[in-house]
């Protein structure tokens, strides 16, 4: 197995045009951007955004998500306690959506990150194509966690009727939403060619 850094090929991090490396002058040659090899640093970003995603997801989960009140009560709901009135009341297919994108998938993101970036730092050569596979899809699945803000944001617009009915956010929200950014920037701060490298040059 061979890479293009073998070949002293480096793809811009700008334009990404794949660039045959002048050792005098390694820049791209159509937006004059300093090529790299890798990205620099990515391993510590990564891991930092991933640490602090991890931090918050508890808080995410734990605190509550949306205030509803009105002149005759008010509820407090944290996201779990959301899906199980939504499955109480009938609404199961929303339920498992709110489940699925609200829980699942930014702990699913959290682990399969952790995954790829310990395997490729331990220089792992076991199945380069399926954590190739696997950064691709945790890459492209991590925006659909924001459906549940989403939903919380377009109540508290639509329901604000004073003291008749109100809707407001809760501090999991805040907590939520960071989550899901964080892990978003930890996945873009990974360089998944790091994965090749391991299983060109590493060890079981």
């Amino acid at each position: 197995m061979t890479t293009a850094l073998a070949h002293g090929l480096f793809n811009c991090d700008v334009c990404q045009l794949l660039n045959h490396v002048d050792p005098d002058d390694q820049t791209c040659a159509r937006c004059g951007s300093r090529l790299h090899g890798r990205k620099p640093g990515s391993y510590q970003a990564s891991w930092a955004y991933l640490a602090a995603a991890a931090v918050l997801y508890i808080p995410a989960n734990v605190l509550p998500v949306l205030h509803t009140g009105s002149i005759f009560s008010r509820q407090t709901d944290t996201i779990m306690s959301g899906v199980v009135h939504l499955w109480e009341t009938g609404s199961w297919y929303l339920a498992v959506i709110v489940f699925i994108a609200s829980i699942v998938v930014p702990l699913a993101k959290i682990m399969s990150l952790s995954y790829l970036l310990w395997s490729a730092q331990r220089g792992w050569r076991r199945d380069p194509l399926r954590r190739a596979r696997l950064y691709r899809f945790t890459h492209h699945i991590g925006r659909w966690s924001m459906v549940d803000i989403y939903v919380g944001a377009t109540l508290v617009a639509l329901v604000h009727l004073g003291p008749f009915a109100n809707i407001e956010p809760g501090p999991a929200a805040i907590a939520f939403g960071a989550v899901v950014v964080l892990t978003m920037l930890a996945t873009m701060s990974f360089d998944p060619r790091l994965t090749w490298d391991s299983a060109t040059a590493g060890h079981d």
